[in-house]
């Protein structure tokens, strides 16, 4: 029986190189620079370009990738202990060659691109000469696809798409995105829909307008038109009526690290809440020594430490089950945990620091906000709690007498029944 809570002596060394550099060199980036997909700005080829260059060369550059497409297939248990570092800083990932939603799109090329396809925008995204947008969700339907109106229809040698999209991020600095519609109409629910790959500047994909979330800096989210967008017959990304199945591939480890930069960003806070906790004075003491701020710190620790503990286990069981529907139960779990985590150890934070807590001087309410934004993307909440409940249900049966077998008259009768001797040794 193997049972271990080490990081190997190599890889942790390569941890403690990533901490010091993302600290040093990324993290400041996050307070001059816009958004972190705007590649062509000016700053971008000035700061983050050089930054680039020095992960590359120590080998640490897009290392969710299998050794087939140039990475060093470290395996989600590694990537997990990377991205809880990147995640303290907007730039960690886009630096590091690994940020969403880019990422998601280059695992779905790697497995359903045709040769050409992956000339075309695989490597180009791999390197990160362009950006992408992934282009599912439906104003009218947020993310369920049984609802998606968006048609692709074909005309010819082609296929022309009309439609919208609503929360098409990035899409107004992507060199290219992939869209979700529906080709099939009367097929059964998952099987209606195909992908398309749609360069920038395609005529009639036109961005009605961008919407900004609270703490970002620049609004990014498009709201998207598709008004007889033509596409040839080799846009197609998969098989006709494979959209949801090829969705499904990009989502699985992406959650995994999406999380655990959430837990990085969730520790920014705690940390600060500690040093507050002994930095300021009230009422003729320490604030850490007052109980209500201890019962914070406590809860904050736990929170963190949970989750985190979760994590890395559902990080390893992807390794051990090399199969994402075997942990699909797992990575449904650590979804739903993940905004409460990150909104109850940033209030906590927040409240601690007072007024300047919840002024725009702090982090603490953007993380908070932040917080709702995990808790919709990828799928709100509520569903991750339905997919683990079932998940967890495969492992039960239903009782089959009216009395169920843990009821306490039952359970007394059949211990009797199995120490009838020695007790009837007793009875005078």
């Amino acid at each position: 029986m193997a049972w271990d809570f080490e990081t190997d002596a190599d890889f942790q060394r390569e941890l403690d190189w990533v901490d010091d550099f993302v600290t040093r060199e990324v993290e400041p980036l996050d307070l001059v620079l816009g958004s972190e997909w705007d590649i062509h700005a000016p700053l971008f080829g000035k700061l983050v370009r050089p930054l680039q260059a020095v992960v590359r060369e120590r080998k640490l550059w897009a290392c969710h990738l299998g050794p087939e497409l140039g990475g060093p297939g470290y395996g989600q248990l590694k990537l997990a202990l990377l991205n809880e570092i990147l995640g303290r800083s907007r730039f960690g990932p886009i630096v590091f060659g690994c940020q969403a939603p880019d990422s998601g799109n280059a695992e779905i090329l790697a497995h359903y691109g045709t040769p050409e396809q992956k000339q075309r925008y695989l490597q180009p995204l791999l390197r990160n000469e362009m950006v992408s947008c992934f282009s599912m969700t439906e104003p009218q339907g947020g993310a369920d696809p049984q609802v998606f109106t968006t048609r692709a229809v074909q005309d010819g040698d082609g296929w022309v798409i009309n439609g919208e999209k609503w929360f098409s991020s990035n899409a107004v600095f992507a060199g290219f995105v992939i869209v979700m519609a529906v080709t099939d109409p009367d097929a059964a629910p998952y099987q209606r829909m195909s992908m398309f790959i749609v360069p920038a500047g395609t005529p009639g994909l036109r961005i009605v307008r961008n919407v900004q979330v609270p703490g970002e800096p620049e609004a990014t989210h498009a709201y998207i038109h598709w008004d007889g967008v033509r596409v040839p017959a080799d846009a197609m990304l998969g098989g006709r009526g494979q959209a949801f199945a090829v969705a499904q591939t990009r989502l699985g480890g992406g959650r995994v690290h999406h999380a655990m930069r959430t837990l990085g960003k969730a520790r920014m806070a705690f940390n600060m809440l500690c040093e507050r906790a002994l930095s300021r004075f009230t009422q003729g003491e320490q604030l850490a020594r007052k109980q209500m701020v201890q019962e914070k710190i406590a809860d904050s620790w736990l929170d963190l430490e949970q989750f985190r503990l979760l994590l890395l286990r559902t990080a390893w069981r992807i390794d051990q089950c090399q199969d994402y529907r075997q942990v699909r139960g797992d990575i449904a779990a650590i979804k739903a945990l993940m905004p409460r985590v990150l909104h109850d150890v940033a209030q906590r934070a927040l409240l601690l620091h007072g007024s300047i807590g919840i002024s725009d001087e702090m982090p603490f309410a953007d993380m908070v906000l932040h917080s709702y934004h995990l808790a919709l993307a990828d799928g709100p909440t509520e569903v991750h709690k339905v997919t683990l409940a079932r998940e967890v249900l495969k492992g039960y049966a239903a009782g089959e007498a009216v009395f169920p077998d843990y009821h306490l008259p039952a359970r007394q009768a059949k211990a009797r029944a199995k120490f009838a001797a020695a007790l009837a040794e007793l009875e005078p």
